[in-house]
């Protein structure tokens, strides 16, 4: 429970009242509620403008988003009980569908866990916390990942540039034994995974279910992974049948960890270092082709500003894509930008496939796994956005 009170302007609760979780600053009744005097990441009770309550939530007042629910109960005591209880539910929902505990344990909002991400690699935890107020409740939280879980160790990483928005410091803390790599499989695939120095929490799980749907496409196939981190797709598509495998990274680490993970599998591949666009023309102008390339980038846009400019990237990647399918190939293409509209991302590969003289077919349109749930009110928990296509020549 909390003694601030966050008191919104007239009809500024309906947002909230169909289920959405958060409070912009300026639609706080800021002559009611000191806002701007309100410690960073206090809990607080949200009540509209008649003074009804909404919910328990913590403020931020620096951020344009300044407020965040994690409950309906106004009178609702946020401990490691409380936590507890989040995240039992949330573990039931993966042991349902996941038969090995290699999934993200809670997906912020989606899990009525505003702030957070958990990822779970058997008896290892990574932490991510993105808002002050969840750094505020570091210490329940942890309480209740022990106590429910009782993991080998613990990762806080807490390193995400999104932190500075919520001007919060930037930092790695570890609780228990957590050892360099941890080894998980997916799809009867085995890969080791950088539990301190990898990209995000160390692994994509978001791409689980799109990887599954290799198993297509993937048949005797040469296959060519853009943007290949550790090797997730390209081995993936080795276990389902794949000829030859290539990845392309600009990062020699993750390529040599791409390379160990095949070995692992008793897997061969090819790794070529370097920018993915560079790369890509490279190759089409050595006069290489391929029957399914997968262009999996990092967001390209990251705000709203950059749209323009990543939208022109998506479209030179894509184009440089198409040309290296043999004909009848299958291009995979991804976007994780919240600010890329899945129809804009197929209006690019149209526009791009027609400048080709290719003829595209779309097979399939995925997006994350059911480890990511979206969050019927928010459309910002829906981000990632997959197009399986055939191409075929005019």
């Amino acid at each position: 429970m909390s003694d601030i009170t966050l008191r919104l302007k007239p009809n500024e609760e309906r947002r909230l009242r169909a289920g959405h979780l958060w409070v912009y600053s300026n639609e706080i009744d800021t002559a009611r509620t000191p806002l701007k005097a309100l410690p960073a990441g206090a809990l607080c009770r949200v009540e509209d403008s008649r003074g009804k309550p909404l919910g328990t939530g913590y403020v931020n007042p620096h951020a344009l988003l300044c407020a965040r629910l994690l409950t309906g109960q106004a009178e609702a005591s946020i401990d490691a009980g409380w936590f507890a209880r989040r995240l039992r539910t949330a573990a039931a929902l993966r042991e349902r569908v996941y038969g090995q505990p290699y999934y993200r344990l809670a997906y912020g909002e989606a899990d009525g866990l505003p702030g957070l991400v958990v990822d779970r690699y058997g008896e290892v935890l990574v932490v991510q916390i993105g808002t002050a107020g969840m750094e505020q409740l570091k210490g329940p939280l942890l309480e209740a990942l022990q106590s429910e879980f009782a993991p080998q160790g613990i990762v806080l990483r807490n390193d995400s540039s999104a932190r500075e928005a919520e001007s919060l410091p930037l930092y790695v803390e570890e609780v228990g034994a957590v050892p360099e790599t941890v080894l998980i499989e997916e799809g009867g695939v085995r890969f080791e995974v950088a539990m301190r120095g990898g990209q995000k929490t160390g692994w994509f799980y978001d791409q689980h279910a799109n990887r599954d749907r290799l198993v297509r496409y993937a048949r005797d196939a040469r296959v060519l992974d853009v943007f290949s981190y550790v090797g997730g797709w390209a081995l993936r598509a080795h276990g389902f049948g794949a000829k030859e495998v290539t990845c392309v990274d600009s990062s020699a680490a993750a390529l040599d960890a791409a390379e160990h993970n095949a070995a692992l599998n008793g897997a061969s591949l090819e790794t070529i270092k370097g920018q993915a666009l560079d790369v890509l023309r490279q190759l089409g102008a050595e006069g290489r082709r391929f029957d399914l390339v997968v262009v999996d980038p990092p967001a390209l846009i990251k705000r709203r500003k950059d749209h323009a400019e990543g939208l022109s990237l998506y479209g030179r990647l894509n184009r440089a894509a198409l040309a290296l399918l043999s004909p009848g190939g299958v291009l995979v293409s991804c976007s994780c930008s919240h600010h890329l509209e899945a129809e804009e991302l197929q209006r690019v590969l149209l526009r791009e496939s027609r400048a080709a003289s290719r003829r595209l077919q779309i097979l399939e349109e995925g997006g994350h796994g059911p480890d990511h749930p979206v969050h019927p009110a928010i459309p910002e928990t829906r981000y990632l956005k997959g197009f399986f296509c055939a191409v075929q020549m005019e």
